[in-house]
């Protein structure tokens, strides 16, 4: 996620960087391993399978897992750190999370032949952080309950919402970029990144602020100070895209970068014409939106208070895909809407017949089976295969799908769950390929 409404991130510092031979040699060693797995001819066909998807003539269907809870999936050290320089370990993380993947829950996952090394730039976000009390049931999660107090009660508050500026260390990439490439020399390439797939979700941060029921109530009863609210949340992402453009800092994302709450972006259709590959634009880029708090609000009302105003910013991407948790079955006549829309979410309260039969083979469905089964009080494989046969049987072969297990809190420290449906999953997609 770009941006973190509970913190400001600080700025990158141009700090060098010194490493401990040792540390050097555990994160060459790591990386030789990655290196082997990216070699692997695997790779080239599960692109071209993601790419046939995203293109609707998909082969079959498509598996992946993210938003994984890494505080319960260490097994035998493999996610330990062992590396002593803070930089080191992040790098260490990296790699280890990416190879622990590969080796027991891959789906359709592509590892690259390359290492990325981020453009060190800095927003300094929309001036308003989450003002929260959380209780927290695991101390090695990040998952806690938090309540919200409210900061946004009338015009006045909208002026907290801030617009962005946007800042790039290039003192601070090039040092990182030469740390990368003195570690990684003759292993893997390491090539520099900008911004990527951008979350654009201006309900997330509102009701952080705002309140959930309170936001709801204001809908009808002041429909101009929401208005007011989602407008300059939009205004504020819209400026901030303004300046990645013009410092150059956006990147493609046609590739197995994660586009929105679901899988992997690869397309013939992007980047698409015109196209400068030292100045990439939104129109070579995918898009993305929802209003997770949405789930109960009409079609009406979810047109006038996000969806309406969120084409301002979906109208600039070359491909875009909308939903998270919320579910849309019931809504595709406003989804037409959306200006290239490639993907929808189809989360487990989605309706599946009436969103099949609705959205066909225009678009390819994000579906989203349900985390909580993972964490029961026993594992059920059964169960796990039952849900996913119970969605693709309405397709009837007629639709694009992709498979994304998210949103995982808990596994009841028992990782073998997670590695046991991924290779369920895989096995429905199978089942469920194209003749």
């Amino acid at each position: 996620m770009l941006h973190d409404p509970s913190h400001h991130t600080p700025p990158p510092q141009a700090e060098e960087i010194k490493l401990d031979p040792r540390d050097k040699d555990l994160l060459r060693r790591l990386a030789g391993e990655w290196a082997d797995i990216a070699a692997l001819p695997v790779h080239r066909e599960k692109a071209r399978l993601w790419q046939k998807l995203n293109d609707l003539e998909s082969e079959r269907p498509m598996v992946w897992i993210n938003e994984i809870c890494w505080n319960e999936m260490n097994v035998n050290d493999e996610l330990t750190l062992r590396c002593a320089h803070p930089w080191a370990r992040d790098q260490e993380r990296e790699l280890r999370r990416t190879l622990y993947q590969w080796r027991h829950l891959p789906g359709d996952m592509i590892v690259n032949a390359y290492l990325a090394s981020p453009l060190m730039f800095h927003s300094t976000d929309f001036g308003i952080l989450e003002h929260v009390d959380i209780v927290t049931t695991d101390e090695t999660s990040d998952v806690v309950s938090r309540h919200f107090n409210i900061q946004i009660r009338d015009f006045k508050d909208l002026d907290k919402i801030k617009m962005p500026v946007v800042t790039h260390n290039e003192q601070a990439t090039a040092r990182h970029y030469q740390a990368m490439c003195d570690v990684y020399r003759g292993l893997l390439p390491v090539k520099k990144v900008g911004q990527t797939h951008i979350w654009f979700t201006p309900w997330d941060y509102l009701i952080r602020w705002w309140g959930i029921e309170e936001a709801m109530l204001d809908m009808l009863e002041r429909p101009e100070l929401v208005h007011a609210g989602v407008e300059r949340m939009v205004d504020a992402w819209m400026s901030e895209l303004d300046q990645f453009v013009a410092q150059h800092l956006l990147a493609l994302d046609a590739d197995n970068t994660r586009i929105g709450s679901g899988g992997y972006g690869y397309t013939r259709r992007l980047p698409g014409a015109p196209f400068d590959p030292q100045h990439v634009q939104p129109h070579n880029m995918w898009g993305c939106s929802n209003a997770q708090i949405f789930s109960e609000i009409s079609p009406d009302m979810h047109w006038a208070f996000a969806l309406q105003h969120d084409l301002r910013w979906l109208a600039r991407w070359g491909l875009t895909y909308y939903g998270c948790c919320e579910p849309l079955s019931g809504k595709m006549d406003l989804l037409r809407r959306i200006p290239n829309l490639r993907k929808i979410s189809v989360s487990p309260w989605c309706r599946t017949e009436q969103i099949v039969a609705q959205a066909g083979a225009d678009y390819v469905l994000s579906r989203k089976p349900n985390p909580a089964l993972l964490a029961e009080d026993v594992w059920h494989p059964e169960r796990a295969r039952a849900e996913l046969v119970e969605f693709m049987e309405p397709t009837g072969g007629r639709c694009h799908v992709e498979l994304i297990m998210k949103d995982i809190s808990t596994l009841r420290y028992q990782p073998q769950r997670l590695w046991e449906w991924a290779r369920i999953a895989l096995d429905v997609a199978e089942q469920y390929a194209r003749a």
